[in-house]
């Protein structure tokens, strides 16, 4: 299968498990950035963006892809497969009584307001999909946080992903969830976050 090609002016950088150390630092600042965008709220440090990333370098099959515009990095995915992901992301399959081992857990995406809106989004899945497929992994899953429909901090002019990722192929499960804390903009205090996951079973090759 091809790689996704990106536009003309960025260029990607793939980066496996430990290989991902010397980006960390850079990744964590955007992520620490993207996501006190709606719907994350995220009143989040850097320093807990860099531990949370551990993960990712613990996992020799784990994936991380980068965007870069030149020398800066203005966007990201990852991925690594569900048994090494934190007890918490893989309790939700437990319960419904999947294979863990048949599971890619897709971390979140982040990009920079300014290059959205130019197939990026896409190329995160088809890459974290291709990666799925060479592990031998068929069942791909994420979680998205859920907020109140009526939550007065939701821009007027919000679109979410619900229709893109229907387009793609996963499915809500409304059963599974999880939760994950973190300080909404403005508090000094984490609360949990109601996770809901999403999940599409490749199809074979």
């Amino acid at each position: 299968m091809n790689q996704p090609v990106p536009p003309s002016d960025l260029s990607f950088e793939r980066l496996h498990g430990a290989a991902i150390a010397a980006r960390v630092p850079a990744l964590a600042e955007l992520r620490s950035q993207v996501f006190r965008d709606w719907p994350y709220l995220y009143e989040g440090s850097t320093a807990y963006e860099i531990e949370y990333l551990q993960m990712y370098l613990s996992s020799p099959r784990s994936l991380a892809v980068l965007v870069h515009d030149g020398e800066r990095i203005v966007g990201a995915t990852t991925m690594l497969p569900l048994v090494d992901a934190p007890a918490d992301l893989q309790q939700p399959f437990l319960t419904a009584g999947f294979d863990r081992e048949r599971v890619a857990y897709f971390g979140e995406s982040v990009l920079l307001r300014e290059y959205r809106g130019r197939g990026l989004g896409v190329a995160f899945f088809s890459e974290r999909e291709r990666h799925a497929r060479a592990l031998g992994l068929p069942l791909c899953a994420f979680c998205a946080v859920d907020r109140a429909v009526d939550d007065p901090r939701k821009p007027v002019d919000y679109v979410g992903n619900d229709l893109f990722w229907t387009h793609r192929g996963y499915q809500r499960q409304p059963q599974m969830q999880s939760s994950l804390s973190w300080p909404d903009i403005g508090e000094a205090v984490s609360s949990a976050k109601l996770m809901t996951f999403w999940l599409r079973e490749m199809p074979a090759a």
